[in-house]
């Protein structure tokens, strides 16, 4: 059934991605920063309530780790405070929240994949600022959070993953953590599994939506090398704690998606995507 969207943050990486998706399956209203100050609750209340959409999607947030323990209250007032608002937007129309979070809710201390059904236990302010978000997109009573972790791909693709590959086509050394492991997340995939959830009205609650299996970023950084052919690749090994990082990052980060597969929505292997964004990333150039 065509329904009438709003997604916010539609000039980032995943809402571009995301916004190009639906228009061809729904009515779609796109809103960027310039369009809809989050910030401002009076301007989006009255945003969502002149729309009146069936779906929020917001693809809005402040991922700026470091600049976080510098400026909490930047990442409070775009990730906590901003979803607050949309949440109650949401409520005021009976509208469904679709908002995205983060591995960075857990503390990165097992050594298994987490699932939505293990405790976070943020460090840091950003982690922090993404939980009190979930917490308040979960007030909704129609609402799906989902969390996604080293997001990559979409039309602004300026993630860790693509500045390897960059670094990689350009015969440039590369450093990868060699102790900090992920699942990553293809922003194709991310759209497709979310767009999926919605139309088949799949139980409200928070999901895990990243590529199957896991990895650690230097292992990435060398399947990355083997796609495109750069076998001798300067990929040098480093540990987390060298890298001298403002923010404490979870070590083991990786996720569970059995939930997502249990909705019938199986994600592809994060192998399988990094090759489809690399010949995606090829064939354009």
């Amino acid at each position: 059934m065509r329904q009438l969207i709003l997604v916010t943050g539609a000039g980032g990486q995943l809402g571009q991605t995301m916004a190009a998706e639906l228009a061809g399956r729904h009515e779609v209203v796109a809103m960027g920063r310039g369009d809809l100050d989050l910030s401002n609750t009076n301007a989006v209340l009255d945003a969502v309530a002149g729309i009146c959409p069936d779906l929020i999607i917001n693809c809005a947030a402040y991922t700026d780790v470091d600049g976080a323990e510098k400026d909490p209250s930047a990442a409070l007032v775009a990730n906590a405070w901003a979803v607050r608002t949309l949440a109650r937007a949401a409520s005021e129309i009976s509208s469904t929240l679709v908002h995205f979070s983060t591995d960075f809710v857990f503390d990165g201390v097992t050594d298994r994949p987490y699932t939505e059904e293990d405790a976070p236990n943020p460090r840091g302010a950003y982690a922090v600022s993404k939980l009190l978000g979930e917490w308040f997109a979960c007030g909704v009573a129609s609402h799906y959070v989902l969390r996604v972790e080293s997001l990559f791909g979409g039309p602004r693709a300026r993630s860790s993953v693509d500045r390897i590959l960059e670094n990689l086509l350009a015969g440039r050394e590369v450093r990868a953590f060699v102790d900090r492991t992920v699942s990553p997340s293809f922003v194709e995939d991310v759209v497709a599994a979310t767009l999926a959830l919605v139309e088949q009205k799949s139980p409200s609650g928070v999901y895990h939506c990243v590529n199957s299996g896991w990895t650690t970023w230097s292992e990435l950084a060398r399947e990355l090398a083997r796609l495109v052919d750069r076998p001798n690749a300067p990929i040098v090994d480093v540990p987390v704690a060298s890298a001298k990082l403002v923010a404490e990052r979870p070590k083991f980060a990786a996720l569970s998606s059995a939930k997502l597969a249990a909705q019938g929505i199986t994600m592809p292997s994060w192998q399988n995507a990094l090759e489809r964004h690399v010949l995606k990333i090829t064939r354009a150039e």
